[in-house]
């Protein structure tokens, strides 16, 4: 069970920001597992146990990352990345096909939401297809966005818009090449305490009726197939 991240946590982070060595790593390499990545993976199977609860037949998985960076990806930053997360989603050999929920732990607060990383291109297009045949459905979840202040749409756009939206109202949906829906927060005291856990239970419920309707798109017909035969 998750009891709170410690003061230990805070220290390790910005240790590594500022000394992202092995020989730093490896004489602190139980403070990482104790104080960070443990009440990480605590923190995402409780996440996970809430979300499978509510979508049972989803068949969700939960993932904490590894603090190793890809030797590969360098790109002259250290071997060791600073923040941590968990992901709760749907197991797949092209995960950014699916929409994911996460939270992340940084040096200066957190950050939770769901969303997609990197999706196809093809997958922007079946959100705005099936927004052109039923514009309300998306209509009423984008209120409901809009009348709260907790999490805030944030989205990576292309230069021009990809069509023209039903509504002004939907306009972000047709310029994003991707987008999450997310709250960000500074390192606030209920990281500390079990509070954070009912935190992220509040906002991942208020998420669940827009993951679903994400969560279809992969299965949808290409909508340039569509295009083709209506010709």
């Amino acid at each position: 069970m998750f009891k709170g991240f410690t003061d230990e946590t805070v220290d390790f982070m910005w240790g590594i920001r500022f000394n992202n060595e092995r020989s730093w790593f490896e004489a602190r390499k139980e403070t990482y597992l104790t104080h960070f990545y443990q009440p990480m993976k605590e923190l995402g199977d409780e996440l996970y146990e809430f979300l499978a609860e509510q979508r049972p037949d989803a068949g969700l998985v939960r993932k904490v990352t590894r603090i190793y960076r890809d030797a590969r990806r360098l790109h002259g930053r250290g071997p060791y990345k600073e923040s941590l997360w968990f992901s709760v989603e749907q197991p797949s050999e092209q995960w950014t096909a699916h929409p994911t929920f996460w939270f992340e732990l940084m040096p200066e607060g957190w950050v939770c939401g769901m969303g997609y990383y990197m999706p196809k291109p093809l997958t922007m297009a079946k959100l705005r297809a099936r927004i052109d045949r039923d514009p309300k459905t998306m209509e009423k979840l984008t209120r409901a966005l809009t009348r709260q202040t907790e999490l805030v749409l944030e989205t990576e756009d292309y230069k021009k818009p990809r069509g023209t939206a039903p509504v002004p109202l939907l306009e972000p949906w047709y310029r994003a090449k991707s987008f999450c829906i997310l709250h960000r927060d500074k390192l606030t005291e209920e990281l500390f305490t079990r509070d954070i856990v009912e935190h992220l239970k509040r906002d991942f419920a208020f998420l669940l009726p827009y993951y679903d309707y994400f969560v279809t798109l992969d299965g949808e017909p290409d909508p340039r197939e569509q295009a083709g035969k209506e010709e």
